[in-house]
């Protein structure tokens, strides 16, 4: 079941901390679209880096971004035309 919160002065609310930190909305920049439908205010969790693709913005991650442009702008690496020619090369 849902949890009841009071709407305050201009329309404001507080949403409970377990479902701040649940979707994410305890982060900066974190914010909430409102959708009204069929007699219903829907509240859905937008973030400025969805959490499904926050991985790839991890420090860990992006350190091998840049490790992997600085390999490729020095020329190190294979580049492969298809992905055929891949599996062939793991032959």
């Amino acid at each position: 079941m849902g949890t009841f919160v009071s709407v305050q002065n201009r329309g404001t609310i507080a949403l409970p901390a377990a479902a701040r930190k649940r979707y994410h909305l305890d982060q900066p920049g974190a914010q909430v679209e409102v959708i009204e439908r069929e007699g219903e205010i829907v509240l859905r969790p937008k973030l400025p880096v969805d959490a499904d693709q926050a991985w790839f913005w991890s420090a860990e991650w992006q350190r091998g971004e840049r490790r992997a442009s600085a390999e490729a702008d020095a020329g190190l690496g294979t580049v492969h035309e298809s992905g055929e020619d891949l599996l062939t090369s793991l032959d």
